[in-house]
């Protein structure tokens, strides 16, 4: 399988996650506070378990959709800071713009520069224009990110496998949620 290629924004690298490679990051990203109160608790508790998570969510998403979620890398020291890229999501007609950072890097610009980097990316190469993001109701952050981005509020919807409802955004013209 070939992987995507990596893209640049100013400051960061996003390049595709490899399973021997992101274990150990990905674990600590997994278990950060600010993810498993935003994102969710996704029961990686071991480097193996990681693994197999890049393994069947990531590598997969490369194989079956041509995107996924990318390792975040600072260009100035290839510090490893998180993650972003897009997700297929039953209930959304279209890709969704994630993105994740570890604690210690939160605050900074990052996940909104890699935000921005993504949606560019999947306009110009991989010509996809009917894009959508999701929050927790009263992530306030994330939805700044999202509105900053161009996507529009779109209400609250009960999106399949999710225990809560989802905050939904969409860029301009893109289909309704149902």
């Amino acid at each position: 399988m070939a992987l995507p290629q990596p893209f640049e924004s100013d400051r960061l690298r996003l390049r595709p996650l490899q399973a021997e490679q992101d274990a150990l990051p990905m674990l600590a990203l997994l278990n950060d506070p600010g993810f498993l109160r935003f994102i969710g608790d996704r029961n990686v508790r071991s480097a193996q378990q990681a693994r197999d998570y890049i393994t069947q969510r990531v590598l997969h998403s490369y194989a079956v959709n041509g995107f996924g979620m990318y390792a975040i890398e600072r260009r100035a020291d290839g510090a490893w800071l998180g993650n972003a890229g897009l997700v297929r999501r039953d209930g959304l007609p279209g890709p969704d713009i994630g993105y994740a950072l570890l604690s210690a890097h939160a605050g900074q610009g990052y996940a909104g520069e890699a935000a921005r980097a993504v949606l560019q990316h999947a306009r110009t190469v991989l010509g996809l224009h009917d894009l959508y993001g999701i929050t927790t109701p009263g992530h306030t952050v994330s939805a700044r990110i999202l509105l900053g981005l161009g996507l529009q509020a779109r209400g609250q919807v009960q999106l399949p496998g999710m225990p809560a409802p989802s905050q939904v955004f969409a860029t301009d013209g893109a289909p309704p949620v149902a």
